[in-house]
Formats: structure tokens, sequence, C-alpha cells
């Protein structure tokens, strides 16, 4: 019989193979994950997990300090939740692969990421994308997001699918090579037969989702592939292509980092939810579940 989500004293202890006692004496040292609930103790299961695994002896150690830096693929309502949250995370967004790359080399604590794995149909594969061999690498689910194409209000070009994008004096907003979008883009190209090097490109790609919506506001492009929740805060026009999962990435012992554990936390409130429904494009239903841990 598998075990609940959450686990009453007795089940964290037979868990644990502890004694009741010592599993009280952990929580009033603050150092075991646990909620009280209405008086009652419940040991969030898959915390309890994380918790075990940052103190595996003999596991791979970082002695040098790892700035508190978000990484990575830029997010709307993530960006907007580390504010709002005093996560006290500095923001440097330049794309899924430059996340996975700081994370890597200990310029990053977190590291977000929706890269797009044709070959094996999913996301943000650690094997994939080389993250393999961090013995204490940990994911965990962000959002749903939707992806699609990118249009001004009015639609003057009258595009209304993927392959519209081939016709004739259509200028294309595009981001940098190694952003999550990219990978998608390619791959929807192949999937279409589109040859990438008959397209009439922007002149220079855009750092950002919402750099890539302002690109078309602006009319410097026709159309581009990004995330509805960037074309609403642009005014633009939407047609979905794919729906996408967007993952955080980090150490397992960062985890517990007060500026993270704030983060998730915020994350869970009635506020973050109304602004999740408000920018819209977003499935928040996983946020927080951990869906990777070495």
């Amino acid at each position: 019989m598998p075990l609940p989500a959450y686990l009453t004293t007795a089940e964290a202890a037979e868990y644990l193979r502890l004694k009741e006692r010592k599993v009280y004496d952990l929580v009033s040292q603050g150092v075991i994950p646990c909620v009280r609930v209405t008086g009652k103790l419940l040991f969030p299961r898959q915390r309890i997990d994380l918790w075990l695994m940052n103190h595996l002896e003999g596991d791979d150690a970082v002695s040098a300090p790892i700035p508190p830096v978000l990484a990575g693929s830029q997010d709307p309502l993530l960006e907007w939740a580390v504010k709002e949250s005093s996560a006290e995370l500095a923001l440097l967004c330049q794309g899924s692969g430059d996340g996975v790359q700081r994370l890597v080399d200990g310029r990053a604590m977190l590291a977000g990421m929706h890269i797009w794995h044709a070959e094996i149909q999913r996301y943000n594969d650690p094997a994939t994308l080389g993250l393999n061999g961090m013995r204490d690498l940990v994911l965990i689910r962000w959002a749903k997001r939707q992806q699609g194409l990118l249009l001004a209000a009015d639609n003057p070009r009258g595009l209304t699918r993927l392959e519209d994008i081939a016709r004739s004096g259509i200028r294309v907003a595009h981001r940098q090579p190694d952003a999550g979008v990219s990978h998608l883009l390619q791959s929807l190209l192949a999937r279409h037969r589109i040859d990438a090097t008959q397209l009439a490109w922007a002149a220079h790609p855009s750092l950002s989702e919402d750099d890539l919506a302002l690109a078309i506001r602006q009319g410097e492009a026709d159309v581009g592939v990004g995330i509805e929740a960037a074309a609403r805060r642009q005014g633009l026009a939407f047609i979905p292509l794919q729906q996408e999962y967007f993952d955080l990435a980090m150490r397992r012992r960062h985890y517990f980092e007060p500026a993270i554990q704030r983060l998730l936390a915020f994350a869970g409130s009635e506020r973050f939810v109304q602004r999740a429904q408000a920018l819209g494009g977003y499935d928040i239903s996983d946020l927080g579940k951990v869906i990777y841990n070495a």
C-alpha cells in the first residue's frame, strides 16, 4: 500500500526508523520539515525525502558559497513572485541554456527552464541537459504554460497557423539560440517541414519573453513564438501551439534556503493564484511538486 503524501508522527517515525520521541525532538529543534494542522503534526513525505538526501554522508559538496541568483528563462509569474515574496533572489534571466550552465558552474542557486527534447518528447530531461552528473539535483514544477504564435492585436497579415510564417514578407521574431523556446521552435519547424533558412528573421534576437512580445507590438516583427502571458501583457493576439512545463532546478541543499522557501510559500497564497489567473496561460495545479530528485 503506497504511503500517503503527508505522514503522521507515528508514520514518520516508522519511515525514518526512529522513535517518536526523537521525531518530536527534531521538530522542536526546527530541523525536520513538518506542518501543524489544528494542533496535529504532519510531515510532507517528499520534503522528508529531500531532507534525508540533503544529509547523505559522503555526498558531493560545494565549499564555495553559491550566490542567491535565479538564472535561466524569464517567466512573468515567477519574476513577479520573486519580488512580491521578498525572496531576495537576484534575477539573471538569459535563457534556459544559460541557466543550466550557471547552475552547473555554481554561479546560480536556482535555474528556470522549459527545454523541449523532441527526440524523447519531453521537457527538461536532466540527462539530455547534461545535468545527470549532479548527484544532488532537484527539479521542482513551477507551472504548465501555453506556448503559441504572438501576433499584432488586429492580425493585419491574417496569420492563422504555424505554416503561415513561411509566407513571403512575414518577419519572424526569435530568441537567442539557447533559450527554451528556440528548441521548441526548431522542433515545430522540422515537424511542419519548414526550412528555417528561408524565413525572414528579425535582425536581432529578443532576449526575453517580454522583449519578443514588445518587438511585435512595435512593428519590428509580424509574428513570434512565445507564451500567452507575454502576449496578454502587450495586448497581442495569440494562437496556441503547445503546452509546456516550466521547472525550477537547484541543488538539494538549496531547496531549504530561506529565499527559496519564501518563494514557494508565497506561491501557495491566494494572491499568487489570482495573479496567475490574471496573467493567463498558466496551469499551476502541480506547482511545488518534486519531479526529479537525484
